[in-house]
């Protein structure tokens, strides 16, 4: 089938891969990973600057089939128009489609960063055989993917799934700019904001933090560290975690009982620690779900694991190739 591209765009950093396809099956010829620049046309220069190396030590001459580009949403598929993601600001009206293409003369596709890995689970991981999943991101931000009914939901304005923004409490970390958000409870910015907010209590109040020692390391606090300490023990750390881990089940309830699915994948820190969240997500989501929706729903780890941004962006190029067959609806 050739040569595809694949672009994941994410708040913190930018994933360029190669693949060769046959079939539906990849063939990974190289990757390339690095930080988001602010500046969107910097991060676009970027992205054709590792298409151009890694083709060149691929030692392919042929030109790109397709290349499929994620994001995370808001965005506009049709135009291929990211529209100002909470985690990309800058990101206004950037058109990311038109510049791929006029270099490499192939077709380009964007697609929400949710529902190409939503797809990707229900094709070659964790959701084949299913009617009816959600992929949530849990990454820098929280968005969710559906597949409902055997076809991607993307609403009519390509709006659907966006978790993030739904009230959780009526305070508390920021997260999709407002305060208590599912977003703000779980994603990696929400739990390091988390964290500093708790912090801040047990400095203020003259308690020592083995991982935050004095105010001024409150701005280095990322859900990684905050990880490691919980996993080394420390009582603060863990009640972090377990916070994120009761707003994450009561997050999961609403989507149960809302749309009834045979399965919710959860991606990225999930899967990364999914010691620290399993349990009481579980727990919590037991408590609040309806029992009859929740005894035909499992909660699982995104089978495709850390790859799974890869493989979602090579799927939107892939669908560009596959004459009369659609994942993307």
């Amino acid at each position: 089938m050739g040569i595809l591209g694949g672009v994941d765009i994410g708040g913190t950093k930018c994933a360029v891969s190669l693949c060769e396809a046959s079939g539906e099956q990849f063939f990974v010829l190289g990757k390339r990973k690095f930080a988001t620049d602010p500046s969107p046309q910097a991060t676009l220069a970027k992205i054709v600057a590792a298409f151009q190396d890694l083709l060149a030590e691929s030692g392919s001459r042929r030109d790109l089939q397709a290349i499929g580009v994620t994001c995370g949403g808001p965005l506009d598929s049709r135009r291929g128009v990211v529209l100002s993601p909470p985690n990309l600001p800058n990101w206004d009206e950037v058109d990311v489609v038109t510049p791929l293409a006029q270099r490499f003369g192939a077709p380009v596709a964007l697609q929400n960063d949710a529902n190409a890995c939503a797809v990707a689970e229900w094709k070659w991981g964790a959701g084949r055989g299913c009617s009816n999943l959600i992929f949530l991101t849990f990454g820098t931000g929280m968005g969710a993917g559906l597949i409902l009914n055997g076809r991607l939901y993307t609403g009519t304005n390509d709006l659907a799934g966006e978790v993030g923004h739904i009230r959780m409490q009526l305070s508390g970390p920021v997260g999709y700019a407002k305060p208590g958000s599912l977003e703000g409870f779980c994603s990696g910015g929400g739990i390091a904001n988390l964290a500093q907010l708790m912090v801040l209590e047990e400095l203020q109040a003259g308690n020592p933090v083995s991982f935050c020692p004095a105010i001024r390391d409150l701005e280095t606090l990322t859900a990684e560290k905050v990880g490691e300490a919980a996993n080394q023990g420390d009582p603060l750390a863990l009640r972090i975690f377990q916070v994120v881990g009761e707003e994450l089940g009561r997050g999961l309830a609403i989507l149960v009982d809302m749309l009834n699915p045979e399965k919710i994948i959860i991606g990225s820190i999930y899967n990364r620690q999914r010691q620290l969240l399993e349990e009481t997500a579980l727990c919590t989501l037991r408590q609040e779900a309806l029992p009859r929706a929740l005894a035909v729903c499992q909660i699982v780890p995104a089978e495709l694991g850390e790859n799974v941004g890869d493989v979602a962006s090579l799927s939107v190029a892939l669908n560009l190739t596959l004459e009369g067959i659609h994942l993307y609806r």
